[in-house]
């Protein structure tokens, strides 16, 4: 039960929201007034509309956003931005209203967006005192600084191993121990060490695909079965929620007859998005659809992990795009792989490098776990919070 000294409102009595203001690209002045759309921050003006701080949410276009703005700014009329207070919080409101779920009150009147009068009659539950609005507000501003904080970690990590993948995979950047001559020459794929070389991936693998398995043959619980949907986040979360199945004894038949992927082998998605990589990292039984999926099998001639930050780079991308030009449906082909062309160092040079790669991944994984607890807690932060489930004062 919420405690007597909370109290219900019309939203309207509380935040009286108000369109903002038009203001067409060839009237925008310079100047450092944000202009507020319902995108966030889109721009800036020599003249503003609003006195900060204040609260913006989108009328049409991005709806259920909400944003606190601190100085004074121009809210664009894409927005609905809080006239009046009425002596509340301005940040605490923002916050309110992220707990409304403005969807629900989109296109009422037949015309697209929100309305303010349609949002103006929902009840809200608050805190009397602006003591108690301030404490909730700073508590779970202070949670959305740690998770701006770990965005922008994450953004900066990710730049930086985007760099590292540029010199480490061309050969740009050497290793300690590695650097046996110091030129450099020209090849089909660019500049790389004299020291290496370019190599097809039919060189170096084995490139095939499953044998089919017809729809008809999909089971709802069995041996794990994969489309490329399924493997694109496999290949990135190393997890999947699988809805598709074959029998074991279908799987132990293809098992003996035609060999089923190995510790080390790699499966790259040859339709939908194209080029996204598995690494298969252990023994676990699965199975794969045929044309939807390439099998380079494991051969020792490359480190997979070096192969697999490499289908990250521009060099492979472009390949792939170039490959499945042309096709109504863009396809990443067993002849296309064949033909796909990589730079070619020494198997420990390649190992060395995919370890420095796969360390950044690591270290951006984690930091990817951090943000979503992070999340996960502001969440639960303002189920109670908000409701006076938990009280600060």
């Amino acid at each position: 039960m919420v405690s007597d000294t909370w109290k219900s409102e019309l939203l309207g009595n509380v935040a009286t929201l108000q369109r903002g203001f038009d203001l067409p690209h060839r009237s925008r002045k310079p100047g450092k007034v944000p202009i507020v759309t319902s995108s966030g921050i889109e721009d800036t003006h020599c003249e503003a509309k609003v006195k900060g701080p204040g609260v913006v949410t989108g009328r049409y276009g991005t709806i259920g956003e909400v944003y606190f703005v601190r100085d004074d700014f121009w809210p664009h009329n894409t927005t609905l931005y809080v006239r009046d207070f009425h002596g509340n919080d301005p940040l605490f409101i923002s916050y309110l209203l992220r707990t409304i779920d403005f969807h629900v009150h989109s296109g009422k009147t037949g015309v697209p967006g929100v309305n303010r009068n349609d949002l103006h009659e929902i009840i809200v539950t608050l805190p009397s005192t602006k003591t108690e609005q301030r404490a909730i507000a700073e508590a779970l501003s202070d949670t959305d600084t740690l998770i701006e904080a770990l965005e922008q970690l994450i953004t900066k990590k990710r730049q930086v191993k985007q760099g590292a993948m540029q010199e480490l995979l061309m050969g740009k950047r050497r290793l300690p121990g590695f650097a046996k001559k110091t030129g450099y020459k020209q090849t089909e794929i660019g500049t790389i060490p004299e020291d290496w070389v370019v190599k097809r991936l039919g060189e170096l693998f084995e490139i095939t695909s499953s044998k089919r398995v017809f729809q008809s043959q999909w089971k709802t619980k069995g041996i794990p079965f994969y489309r490329a949907r399924e493997l694109a986040v496999l290949g990135e979360q190393g997890i999947v929620n699988n809805e598709l199945f074959i029998t074991r004894e279908m799987y132990n038949a293809f098992k003996k007859t035609y060999g089923v992927p190995k510790v080390g082998d790699i499966l790259v998605t040859g339709v939908g998005t194209l080029g996204k990589v598995y690494v298969v990292p252990d023994e676990r039984e699965f199975y794969f659809k045929d044309g939807n999926i390439i099998w380079f099998k494991t051969s020792g001639k490359v480190s997979s992990e070096f192969l697999r930050q490499l289908y990250s780079t521009p060099l492979i991308i472009k390949q792939i795009e170039d490959n499945s030009a042309g096709t109504t449906v863009g396809t990443y082909t067993i002849s296309g792989a064949q033909k796909t062309v990589i730079p070619y160092p020494t198997l420990p040079e390649q190992t060395a490098i995919a370890e420095i790669l796969s360390d950044m991944d690591a270290e951006i994984a984690a930091l990817e776990g951090k943000l979503s607890k992070a999340r996960q807690v502001k969440h639960g932060m303002m189920q109670e919070l908000l409701t006076g489930r938990v009280r600060l004062v």
